[in-house]
């Protein structure tokens, strides 16, 4: 396989993992190309990361991002104390995400508990299973990136365009 097509199917990955359109991924990159923090490659991790229905499958809320994102736009997170239904919301640091009290009684989270508690949560997020809330304590490590995506390869197909 060509390089090119390496690059377009780690590109693919990325998208299809983070459940992100080709409009927003390239928003993404964009945006992180500007960012004088660890590097692009990193930026654009942490920018992935960072959205919200990535951190509540984080949490362990839910068991895939897809469900993150339809509880999210359901409107059964709280971020801060106030109902979010975006789920490309960026949180940061310090911000607090929890089930809207309402929701709790709800089907798919029942025995939550038992799930959350199995669950490890990423070392950037501190989760209280008790409370089904967590805080966000600071960006994404790169080093703790997903193992099969290569975020350096997919900033080079983008170099291209």
């Amino acid at each position: 396989m060509s390089e090119y097509g390496t690059q377009l199917i780690e590109k693919q990955k990325a998208k299809y993992t983070y459940g992100v359109s080709e409009k927003q991924f390239s928003n993404y990159i964009k945006k992180t190309r500007t960012m004088k923090n660890d590097g692009p490659a990193a930026n654009l991790y942490r920018a992935l990361e960072a959205r919200l229905d990535n951190v509540v499958f984080r949490m362990g809320l839910v068991n895939s991002r897809a469900f993150a994102r339809q509880a999210v736009s359901h409107g059964h997170i709280l971020v801060n104390g106030r109902r979010l239904n975006v789920p490309s919301h960026t949180v940061r640091e310090n911000d607090v995400i929890s089930i809207r009290p309402g929701s709790k009684d709800n089907g798919i989270f029942t025995g939550l508990a038992d799930k959350m508690k199995d669950k490890t949560a990423p070392n950037w997020i501190s989760v209280d299973p008790l409370k089904f809330e967590a805080t966000i304590k600071g960006p994404a490590s790169y080093k703790d990136k997903e193992p099969n995506l290569n975020f350096e390869s997919i900033l080079e197909f983008y170099s291209r365009v």
